[in-house]
């Protein structure tokens, strides 16, 4: 492949990194919302991730035997009908005010995110120079940053200034409170209409457009099934070290407005404007990390980015006031390589079992779905918040080890030889 034949599919790819990052930082504004909208607890509210990241669960390997049997064009665009499907469901989902409606919309748009996620990222990776296939990942992802700035900010303005005041709801009867509150869900049904149709035309252009295959190198023997492929003990731990990074990142963006709330007494919006903030240091993290990878090994920074993370969290817990937002700012930024770093070390020299171990990687995304539910208990019971943060400090300690040592490519001396198209 030449850079000429290459250059405007990986535009096209990393148009839909940007796609589903906004849609996953939209999470974060409907979980205060639906809270308010359906006098929920803080674990009850998780259930918004809950849906998404099972889909991530049951859907990754699907998408992977649609990814072998069809094609990498036929995966993206059947993700992207899913995830407007998805999209449109919250009209219904806001008419019929049912919270379960809105779970099941939100696992429908998770399961065209799986597929599309399956497909993008080693497309993305696969796309060039294999020796920088771990930096071309990072700049895809980089622009999955940049949807994480924006999507806040924008969602917060959409959805949550539409809503009453403590005080306004405080002089309405029990049963006008109820039926306020359940109007507000009514304030979604824009911004996701604008989103599944703009889903629905990229769907189209992809249809029209033509990708370059990706080619198996002389020797690719095809995976004989999702076991083989974990044979190799790096994509293992991949699996492993995805599984707490997802649910350290679902933890620090999607509770953030409501640690915000509590250890800082922000108010819902200014919340959102610094989730916001949160999102542009993780976009400006992809792209720093993307450049220091010229110089320094992807697992050596990745190691490092934890460890700060690590220190980071003790001070989630434990401060008190702005300092905790600027701290959850910096585990932001630091956050911003692991994911495409995680991902791409994972997959090294797999060759014939390169699609299972995508599926396996996303499949590990069901992370954050688990976590942030234990980070919900922890707050719960605790009736502290910052308490949650103990969840990410576990989960960094995991990916740091795989920066460290569990990213050596390495295969049980039982299996035959198998490794990667990239």
């Amino acid at each position: 492949m030449t850079k000429n034949t290459t250059l405007f599919p990986f535009i096209l790819i990393t148009s839909l990194f940007f796609l589903w990052g906004f849609a996953h930082n939209l999470d974060p504004i409907l979980i205060p919302h639906l809270k308010k909208s359906f006098t929920l607890t803080t674990v009850e509210a998780t259930l918004v991730d809950s849906a998404v990241f099972i889909a991530y669960f049951l859907m990754a390997l699907p998408a992977g035997i649609i990814m072998k049997k069809y094609g990498y064009k036929t995966g993206i665009i059947t993700g992207l009908l899913f995830f407007a499907l998805g999209s449109y469901l919250f009209i219904p989902a806001a008419n019929t005010q049912q919270y379960v409606f809105f779970l099941v919309a939100l696992f429908i748009i998770a399961c065209g995110l799986t597929i599309l996620e399956t497909a993008a990222n080693p497309y993305a990776s696969s796309l060039g120079d294999p020796a920088t296939s771990t930096q071309r990942l990072n700049f895809a992802q980089s622009f999955n940053g940049l949807a994480t700035t924006l999507a806040p900010v924008i969602g917060a303005r959409i959805i949550l200034t539409k809503g009453y005041t403590p005080a306004q709801l405080s002089v309405m009867t029990e049963e006008g409170r109820k039926l306020a509150l359940a109007a507000e869900a009514s304030s979604v049904k824009t911004p996701y209409f604008i989103l599944g149709s703009v889903l629905v035309f990229i769907a189209i252009l992809f249809a029209f457009t033509r990708l370059p295959k990706i080619l198996h190198h002389e020797g690719h023997a095809a995976s004989k099934n999702i076991f083989h492929a974990l044979k190799h003990r790096h994509l293992a731990w991949g699996v492993t070290a995805q599984f707490f990074y997802v649910g350290a990142q679902v933890c620090v963006f999607s509770l953030f407005i409501l640690y915000a709330t509590k250890s800082a007494g922000l108010t819902e919006v200014k919340a959102a404007d610094y989730l916001g903030a949160c999102g542009f240091a993780f976009l400006i993290g992809r792209f720093i990390g993307t450049f220091l990878m010229q110089y320094y090994r992807s697992a050596g920074l990745l190691t490092i980015y934890a460890g700060i993370n690590i220190f980071l969290c003790v001070i989630a817990i434990l401060g008190h006031g702005m300092i905790t937002i600027y701290t959850v700012i910096g585990i932001c930024f630091f956050m911003s390589i692991m994911f495409p770093t995680i991902f791409a070390l994972g997959i090294k020299e797999l060759k014939g079992d390169t699609e299972f171990g995508s599926s396996l990687i996303i499949m590990s995304i069901v992370g954050g779905a688990v976590l942030p539910r234990v980070f919900g208990y922890i707050s719960d019971i605790t009736g502290n918040i910052q308490y949650g943060y103990v969840v990410p400090l576990l989960c960094f300690t995991v990916v740091a080890f795989f920066g460290f040592k569990g990213y050596h490519v390495k295969v049980k001396p039982e299996s035959l030889p198998v490794s990667t198209i990239l």
